[in-house]
């Protein structure tokens, strides 16, 4: 982040991390000024953040500037923020648009095709640094393919359904998070999600 609006490196207070407040309450005191409270907020968001736009944008450089994006617009809204919803509602709106309009102003661009050693498995969350001692080589050959498959349509899906796929699945939000971050009724989360789940379990038939 720029000198010029980035607030200085603070010294994390104990009393953010002992669960006893909430991400709310430690906006409402980014928005006091108070600059650990900031520091901790990316702390703990930034890792789930940079997955999001990696599986958004599927390049890992966008992926970190668009969440360097998401916190600096974090930081310059303190002064307006208001604890009328879950703060993760809150940044997830901001992560989605600006996710959005970097999907389409590079609609046309090749992503990155290859699967990075540090991106969690479709399915179990691991990552791929240590091998799995259980799958030999055809396995974790067919593996890969599953994963990369799974990418792809995932991808192709319509906008919507995939912002909603990425977000149950891989950001584990539930029905009601994501219906707030996308302003749509729970009862219309559910049906774009089954729709979205339907049409990945019958293009991934060979692999089920």
């Amino acid at each position: 982040m720029g000198a010029s609006s980035s607030p200085a490196p603070g010294v994390f207070s104990p009393m953010l991390t002992d669960g006893s407040v909430s991400d709310a309450e430690i906006m409402l005191r980014v928005k006091t000024g108070d600059q650990s409270a900031f520091e901790y907020l990316v702390q703990k968001y930034r890792r789930p953040i940079v997955s999001f736009m990696y599986r958004m944008a599927r390049n890992a450089a966008a992926a970190e500037d668009l969440a360097q994006e998401v916190f600096l617009r974090v930081y310059r809204s303190r002064e307006s923020y208001e604890a009328t919803a879950k703060f993760t509602t809150w940044l997830y709106r901001i992560a989605t648009n600006l996710a959005v309009n970097h999907a389409r102003d590079t609609r046309h661009e090749r992503p990155e095709v290859q699967v990075s050693l540090d991106e969690p498995d479709e399915d179990t969350g691991t990552t791929l640094e240590v091998p799995d001692s259980s799958l030999n080589a055809e396995q974790a050959i067919v593996r890969r393919e599953r994963m990369m498959a799974i990418r792809q349509k995932v991808e192709a899906l319509p906008e919507q359904q995939r912002l909603a796929v990425i977000m149950h699945k891989y950001q584990q939000m539930d029905y009601k998070q994501i219906s707030e971050v996308l302003k749509k009724s729970e009862s219309a989360t559910k049906s774009l999600l089954f729709r979205a789940y339907e049409t990945l379990r019958e293009q991934l038939k060979e692999f089920v």
